[in-house]
């Protein structure tokens, strides 16, 4: 979330006033870990208020160790498949992603790769049918970032065969979308893919980590009942 964009404050004044934030109107979770996932030129820090509010609605939330979500993918799906392994043996039990824009991105790939330790992904804004459908303005930071990584690993975003292949295969656990018609980073039909329920919110794509009604979609979805073993 960039603390400047006046939409996203509009949904965090939202947040406040609603009573979804002192978990009223949710399901109780019951303890399962949730690991989130920030969004592209975003960082842990981004999520700290989703984070405080799921401990407090009963689950065991946990970050990821991004400090800035700018390395190639396979880079960062590496260090995120070793945060995953960690919270799985301290738990005992699969987690359950939450990844806001590029984040659940990376969150549905690493579960098509070790299926059996994700419980599900949700992702807010995450262009899962085409990542690199972006708003102009965002073009130009992917480009930035783009020749950043190709000095540091010799790997272009648009190269990354491997996981743009992983990307368009059926989610391998179940996997949803929310989105917003009103997304000014990312085309919100990017969002969009047959193979993955999607429900839609009001808002902007920075404010879904402080929108009140994805805490209740989030609330809902994260008390399902949890996969067969």
């Amino acid at each position: 979330m960039k603390l400047w964009d006046p939409l996203a404050l509009r949904e965090m004044t939202a947040l406040v006033r609603d009573p979804v934030l002192r978990g009223r109107g949710v399901p109780h979770g019951d303890g399962r870990p949730v690991l989130l996932v920030p969004g592209f030129l975003s960082g842990d820090w981004s999520l700290m208020v989703l984070h405080s509010w799921l401990q407090r609605v009963g689950y065991r939330s946990f970050l990821s160790g991004i400090q800035l979500n700018v390395a190639h993918s396979e880079h960062l799906i590496a260090a995120l498949r070793g945060r995953l392994k960690q919270v799985r043996e301290e738990t005992g039990s699969r987690v359950s992603f939450v990844g806001h824009s590029r984040g659940g991105v990376l969150s549905k790939v690493l579960s098509s790769r070790v299926p059996d330790s994700v419980e599900q992904v949700i992702g807010l804004g995450s262009p899962f049918a085409d990542q690199f459908d972006v708003a102009a303005l965002t073009n130009v930071a992917v480009g930035v970032v783009k020749t950043a990584n190709q000095l540091r690993f010799g790997r272009r975003f648009h190269s990354e065969g491997r996981f743009a292949h992983d990307l368009r295969q059926p989610p391998a656990v179940p996997t949803t979308s929310i989105y917003t018609r009103s997304d000014d980073v990312v085309n919100f039909r990017s969002c969009l893919r047959p193979d993955i329920p999607a429900m839609s919110v009001w808002g902007s794509h920075n404010g879904m980590i402080v929108n009140p009604e994805v805490y209740r979609l989030l609330g809902r979805l994260l008390a399902r009942p949890r996969r067969s073993p």
